[in-house]
């Protein structure tokens, strides 16, 4: 180990860096420090025996206990493949009214049939204009284009990994300023954090009633806005398995394990009250590629056309693309797990029936009592 011998303006840092005794004649007493040597600066996670871990070393070390590195280690992920957030359907938002459905187009009156006014999408085949735009859906009735084509749908992805990292990290759902120091009076830093950009976290503090995390030297970010991943490779009670989808409703993430290792992760959206994803242990029953998905009460009405990567496991309740989100992170379905096309893709590709699914929320704020869990889901 390389060292350096305390000159005169070393042994100036040590009196300031270290609990020295003075006498009250204002002279130093004896230390078993005196003359010793201060370690190169680096990371010593036990204590050296033969000189002085102090000044930088100190700052090093309590960084590197926390999983902090200079550079930042990345996390060992990468992006999936950009194919999978490909869909080969074209999609129509009705208007929340009564839309008819025609034999052909240019018709008018209430037609052969309505849809009802509700959560509304169809896919669509062929678009004409003719006394009016009218959309030819896949099922052969021609609508009218009462609402608006979806232009563009989500290509958010979520991560792969090669191994489980060492430390948490997330997602953050919308622009977060860094701050100096947890606390909403802390100063800011030139920093900003944009929408589904991911982070490392380091640790957590609550300040102001709320939770702050850590995700670089002097860098704090309000919890309640990031979307936390916490790795953990256990099986979860009642599963012996050496794979299954975990899924954490108080923070809206979804991660993969298999063998022992985190493969996936990435951001959802789940069951918004009264509908809520109902906590438990449950197997995936059924995959479909496409499904409809429909509720004929008309005070609650929806119809969605071809969702994509349907995966069953609590009823009604599946994992799925949800071609209509453009945002994730908060809980906004009818109970179902909400992901990107791209993520249902990957795990429907991943997934097997028969596969575990695991559904918690460590807040404890989710209800789990069976006669809230009945109807419809999407």
């Amino acid at each position: 180990m390389k060292k350096i011998i305390m000159a005169s303006w070393a042994f100036l840092l040590l009196l300031t860096s270290t609990n020295i005794a003075f006498a009250q004649d204002g002279t130093p007493s004896a230390e078993s420090e005196s003359g010793s040597i201060v370690c190169e600066p680096g990371i010593y996670l036990s204590e050296p025996l033969d000189c002085l871990a102090i000044g930088p070393s100190t700052y090093l070390t309590d960084m590197a206990r926390l999983g902090m590195s200079i550079p930042p280690r990345p996390l060992p992920a990468s992006k999936p493949d950009l194919s999978l957030t490909q869909l080969p359907y074209s999609y129509f938002h009705l208007d929340k009214d009564y839309v008819p459905i025609y034999s052909a187009p240019g018709g008018t009156g209430p037609g052969t049939q309505q849809y009802l006014p509700g959560f509304v999408y169809v896919s669509y085949v062929d678009r004409v204009d003719q006394n009016g735009i009218y959309y030819l859906t896949q099922d052969g009735g021609w609508i009218p284009g009462k609402g608006a084509r979806v232009g563009e749908i989500s290509n958010f992805q979520g991560l792969e990994f090669k191994s489980t990292p060492r430390n948490s990290f997330g997602w953050a759902f919308e622009q977060i300023p860094v701050l100096s120091a947890p606390g909403y009076n802390s100063p800011k830093t030139n920093q900003q954090i944009y929408p589904f950009q991911t982070v490392n976290i380091y640790s957590a503090q609550v300040v102001d009633n709320e939770e702050w995390y850590l995700i670089g030297p002097d860098q704090w970010l309000e919890g309640r806005k990031v979307a936390r991943v916490i790795p953990n490779t256990t099986s979860p009670e009642g599963i012996s398995a050496n794979r299954w989808i975990d899924v954490d409703l108080a923070e809206q993430t979804l991660a993969v394990y298999e063998n022992g290792k985190l493969v996936f992760a990435t951001v959802i959206a789940s069951g918004l009250e009264p509908y809520w994803t109902r906590p438990g242990t449950f197997q995936i029953y059924q995959k479909k590629e496409t499904e409809t998905m429909r509720n004929n009460d008309p005070t609650d009405f929806y119809y969605l056309d071809n969702v994509p990567w349907t995966m069953y496991f609590d009823g009604a309740r599946a994992l799925h693309g949800a071609y209509w989100r453009t945002r994730f992170g908060y809980p906004q379905s009818h109970g179902c797990v909400n992901l990107s096309v791209g993520d249902a893709h990957w795990i429907f590709n991943w997934a097997a029936e028969g596969d575990w699914v695991y559904i918690h929320d460590p807040s404890g704020k989710t209800p789990t009592a069976p006669s809230l869990y009945t109807g419809g889901a999407y």
